[in-house]
């Protein structure tokens, strides 16, 4: 046991095995039990968590329904997922049926420590799917004196066939950090992707259409809509894809100065960025008006109806037999962040 520099601890949470990963600067948990979900990002100097937990807070993967909508949201506590092999509604693919975002958030990982010492922490997570062959190997790491999680993945086909997936990082953004008039900063000539039609009641912000020059879009009921600027509660749901990512980049930042986040990954493997938001709107299930949030969430393939809809579309991504990707993302801490 350390309680200096860099320092690393197996816990429970809800009955789920969990790693916390400690610096001088940020504190993380994450959920070997449930899906490798980061359900902490907290940056210490400003008691800063930008993470955004559900009201129904953190319940173990055997508690809830079970229907191919609700084996994902009865369970879902709010943080940081990852989406594989199916992003988004049902779907279908070559026989195998799976659930909203299924299958390996919902799954408990295998866990090991790989590095704990003073200067640096790691543990690494592996899952098998179930319902296609394949494998994902992430290390999530950290190191003294960086306000930063370095997270490296690798994706594995076990088979002698070519596959298709649906590989993202359905990362969220909530209060108390997430506020009205916060910025969203994307490389300069992302392209703007609406989703085919409303996703939820109130109709939508962003008429359908496109594809658009970041950030500023056609509005549903005309003129512009700046989706930069977060905007206030009461708004309709909205779901966008961001393409021609110059750099897997984004940055969430506090035009009155405090701190904000920054992610960067590797956009040839994951090229497409959801902007999603839920802003109150929904008074009916799942969310019951108790979401105000915005996720920003780092994908291969859209558009959010699921597999084979990516598929159709040749955003999915491919594996050939018996093939591996890797990829890394860092998710850091920006101080003194300003508009």
């Amino acid at each position: 046991m350390r309680n200096w520099g860099v320092r690393l601890r197996e816990i429970a949470l809800a009955g789920l095995r969990a790693f916390v990963l400690e610096n001088e600067l940020l504190r993380v948990v994450v959920l070997a039990g449930k899906g490798g979900d980061v359900v902490e990002f907290l940056h210490k100097p400003s008691d800063t968590d930008f993470v955004w937990l559900s009201p129904d807070g953190l319940r173990a993967p055997g508690d809830g329904a079970s229907d191919d909508v609700a084996v994902f949201l009865d369970r879902y506590e709010g943080g940081w997922q990852e989406v594989l092999p199916n992003g988004g509604a049902p779907s279908v693919y070559r026989g195998a049926r799976f659930a909203q975002h299924g299958e390996v958030a919902g799954l408990p990982w295998d866990a090991e420590v790989v590095a704990d010492d003073e200067q640096e922490v790691a543990v690494r997570l592996s899952v098998r799917a179930h319902r296609m062959p394949l494998r994902v190997v992430k290390t999530f790491r950290m190191v003294s004196g960086v306000a930063e999680l370095v997270v490296e993945e690798e994706l594995a086909n076990e088979s002698d066939v070519e596959l298709d997936a649906m590989w993202g990082h359905h990362i969220v953004f909530g209060a108390p950090f997430l506020k009205p008039g916060h910025r969203i900063r994307v490389p300069d000539g992302a392209r703007v992707v609406p989703h085919a039609t409303p996703i939820g009641p109130g109709g939508r912000r962003v008429r359908a259409g496109g594809p658009h020059r970041w950030p500023h879009v056609p509005a549903d009921g005309g003129g512009t809509v700046d989706l930069s600027v977060v905007p206030a509660p009461g708004g309709p749901s909205e779901i966008v894809y961001l393409t021609d990512l110059d750099e897997g980049r984004y940055e969430v930042v506090d035009p009155a100065g405090g701190p904000g986040l920054r992610v960067r990954w590797d956009e040839s493997v994951l090229p497409h960025l959801w902007l999603w938001q839920e802003l109150g709107a929904t008074a009916d299930h799942p969310w019951w008006g108790r979401a105000y949030v915005v996720g920003l969430e780092p994908f291969a393939g859209h558009p959010t109806d699921g597999l084979a809809a990516a598929v159709e579309n040749g955003t999915a991504l491919k594996l050939g037999p018996r093939a591996v990707r890797r990829l890394w993302l860092r998710a850091g801490v920006i101080e003194g962040s300003t508009g």
